[in-house]
């Protein structure tokens, strides 16, 4: 008997900007994958060993899934992911950051430009890769004075030209700032979910500009699914996925079941008849 799940297909993939990067609508966060101190879910968990952490992703790419999103700022996220893509770095778009640092149980930010390139070198090394296809800084909230105190994005731009990275941009937390990084990079990660709709105008302007978003936080670090009454997931994707310049929902589940649920909802919904992805 045949069980494979239901999976997305290439041609729901979205661009990232103008860059040759597509990615699926759903994301695979890794924050679970290293890192258990400080971390803002509703309920504990256990961070899986190897042999779960790679069943995980392997259904995620059976699923269709291929942007995968870690950070130093992840515990050893990183270094997991360097041996467990082995063999598959060419399924991946990867997704990592600069600026936070993540270390016993504290974080620290650093978004000088030696800092910066030292972080990218040493995530290369990390992820076991020669290229990370997208790199965002990791902000602390001053969105605005990272980006005009430290030219980080433009560090970034001359970064991706010596081919270390294929895209740019920031995490950031105020609309200020993610209007301010989308002027300057490829792509803007921006909160928006059922219960806050603050940055809507970071979306809208990427909109018209032809920058991409990468939503966190969608499902509100699975707060969302604790409510009762109609199906959070699915209204959560039906109001994430209509502005034009979403690309991909970043979803942190170390759970196999969720994950099947979270595509089996999105190939149920809308979203996958509006395709603007390669037919590949």
């Amino acid at each position: 008997m045949n069980t494979k799940s239901p999976a997305l297909d290439p041609s729901v993939r979205r661009p990232i900007a103008d860059t040759d990067i597509f990615v699926s609508p759903i994301g695979l966060g890794t924050v679970k994958l290293g890192r258990d101190q400080g971390v803002k879910y509703p309920n504990g968990f256990t961070i899986p060993d190897d042999q779960q952490a790679l069943s995980l992703i392997n259904l995620a790419r059976e699923l269709g899934i291929n942007l995968i999103d870690t950070a130093p700022a992840y515990g050893n996220s990183e270094e997991r992911l360097g041996k467990l893509l082995k063999g598959q770095r060419r399924d991946w778009v990867i997704c990592s950051k600069v600026g936070e640092e993540f270390v016993e149980g504290q974080s620290s930010f650093h978004f000088d430009e030696a800092s910066v390139k030292a972080s990218i070198d040493r995530s290369l090394k990390r992820l076991n890769t020669d290229y990370i296809d997208m790199v965002l800084v990791h902000s602390d909230g001053n969105d605005v004075a990272i980006i005009e105190q430290y030219g980080i994005l433009e560090v970034l731009s001359n970064i991706k030209k010596q081919g270390k990275i294929r895209a740019t941009g920031m995490s950031t937390k105020t609309v200020e700032g993610g209007i301010l990084a989308a002027q300057q990079s490829d792509c803007v990660m921006a909160t928006y979910n059922l219960a806050y709709t603050d940055e809507k105008p970071v979306l809208d302007y990427c909109a018209e500009h032809n920058k991409a978003v990468l939503i966190k936080k969608a499902l509100a670090s699975g707060h969302l699914c604790l409510e009762p009454g109609e199906d959070p997931v699915s209204k959560s994707f039906e109001l994430i996925f209509q502005p034009s310049s979403v690309a991909s929902a970043i979803i942190g589940t170390i759970n196999e079941k969720h994950l099947r649920a979270n595509v089996l909802t999105l190939l149920r919904g809308i979203v996958c008849n509006q395709s603007r992805g390669p037919a590949s």
